[in-house]
């Protein structure tokens, strides 16, 4: 089965190091703009489970324990940018894999 690819933005709408939340089928987005990390372009849920608010695009990304990841603004659990996992807890979050062609930005559909 092939994987279908949804445009989502430019690589423009994104900011080197940080995130930027976008609706993509009717649910929020956080889409993050690494360059130093090999995949460069990752997608997880806007919706932080602790904090109960569409917030992780205003995280600070850093790289923890190996890990590309996003601290929530709200009560600094970090998020691992690739899979959603949840560094402190044992919580997930949805992730979709994400690439960059050109200067198209694209999330895997599900």
């Amino acid at each position: 089965m092939t994987m279908q690819w949804k445009l989502v933005c430019k690589q423009s709408d994104l900011v080197k190091g940080a995130g930027v939340a976008a609706m993509v089928n009717g649910q929020q987005v956080a889409l993050f703009y690494v360059p130093e990390a090999e995949s460069q372009i990752f997608a997880i849920s806007n919706w932080d489970p602790f904090g109960k608010a569409n917030v992780l695009s205003r995280g600070l990304v850093a790289h923890l324990q190996g890990e590309w990841t996003v601290a929530s603004p709200l009560y600094k659990q970090h998020f691992v940018l690739s899979s959603g996992k949840c560094l402190e807890d044992d919580v997930t979050i949805p992730s979709w894999q994400a690439k960059l062609e050109g200067e198209n930005v694209y999330i895997a559909e599900s």
